[in-house]
């Protein structure tokens, strides 16, 4: 059997990929490009070109492959574009979700793995870890995008014979400590590849947005988990489901928080430089703070984080941003040499 991973050419599917090739499954990808590459996939996994709203592609990757689970990480997830473009949001988020989920119960494929996340939370009463059965509040529509899918999979779990597990990421960063693949995505917004680039000398600085949260230094905090502890979390969450695991709702992160400073700091101490913090108002749809309490995941999906050090989470990104580096200066090298074959 073949395991489907969604947008398994993006940032957190890429490494999904490696793990479950790592962990002996076979595995088919699906994604369209739009913000992952080709490169990140690796040669032992099976690649379609192509849209998870495109019902006969998956009738075609149904066909073609014994498919027993489905790895959904395809969808987009910045905040600040989803406040301006809510529709492709609920259509790239909620209406693609729904049609994937009915196109995998109608192929008999009974296990499903939901990329969601902390953002269905918003802001919570009290600054301590929120916990799954905390009143979501989503404050813009990538949140809202990714609560309704959960309430679509619910309800089709309670019609169907399908289950599913909805992960609850909190703030996925870090690369693969064996360097095979890391965030590439260009003008990328999450905090600490901003700071990594800026490190590098690959931008100019570092906007801060709001620094009059109700926090110790005014900026947000958020809960940083490590990109290869969350896939270790989906390779748990498919053996529950395996297993015969009753629907199931999880957050993803260590249960304590970071600030943006404080993020900035870790940045610059583990990088060795400095650079430019530029300050400014808070962005809409953005939460003062957000901290998982993951005692769910770790108690019925017996998951176990091993990357709770916000210096290694750091460490690995700078990693990967350097190798990002010698990765353009190859394909510029490979270029001149074809050119200079021309001639």
């Amino acid at each position: 059997m073949a395991v489907l991973v969604t947008g398994g050419a993006g940032y957190i599917g890429s490494h999904m990929v490696w793990s479950l090739l790592d962990a002996g499954e076979e595995v088919v990808v699906l994604d369209r490009l739009s913000t992952g590459f080709r490169w990140a996939v690796p040669d032992a996994a099976r690649f379609y070109l192509g849209d998870v709203g495109d019902r006969a592609m998956l009738e075609r990757i149904f066909e073609e492959n014994r498919i027993d689970a489905i790895l959904h990480f395809a969808g987009s997830i910045v905040v600040p574009q989803s406040m301006t473009n809510p529709l492709d949001y609920y259509e790239n988020n909620t209406a693609k979700t729904a049609l994937l989920a009915d196109a995998a119960i109608k192929a008999g494929i009974e296990h499903f793995v939901f990329s969601s996340t902390a953002a269905v939370y918003g802001d919570q009463p009290d600054d301590g870890p929120v916990r799954e059965n905390a009143r979501p509040a989503p404050k813009n529509p990538y949140g809202q995008s990714k609560l309704m899918s959960e309430m679509m999979l619910r309800d089709a779990a309670s019609a169907h014979k399908f289950r599913y597990v909805a992960l609850r990421y909190f703030n996925v960063a870090g690369a693969d400590s064996k360097g095979r693949t890391g965030l590439s995505t260009a003008g990328a917004t999450h905090l600490i590849k901003i700071a990594c680039e800026a490190a590098l000398g690959k931008r100019s600085g570092v906007d801060v947005y709001g620094t009059d949260y109700p926090t110790a230094d005014g900026t947000g905090i958020r809960d940083y988990i490590h990109v290869s502890d969350l896939v270790a979390a989906h390779l748990k969450a498919l053996a529950y489901l395996r297993l015969g695991g009753e629907p199931l709702v999880a957050n993803c992160g260590y249960g304590r928080g970071y600030s943006v400073l404080q993020v900035l700091q870790s940045v610059q101490r583990v990088g060795g430089g400095g650079f430019e913090t530029r300050y400014g108002p808070r962005r809409p749809g953005d939460a003062a703070a957000v901290i998982a309490d993951s005692t769910l995941a770790r108690r019925l999906l017996g998951w176990a984080p091993r990357h709770d050090d916000l210096d290694h989470i750091v460490s690995t990104a700078l990693a990967w941003e350097n190798a990002l580096s010698l990765r353009s200066m190859g394909d510029l090298n490979a270029i001149h040499r074809r050119l200079a074959a021309n001639f």
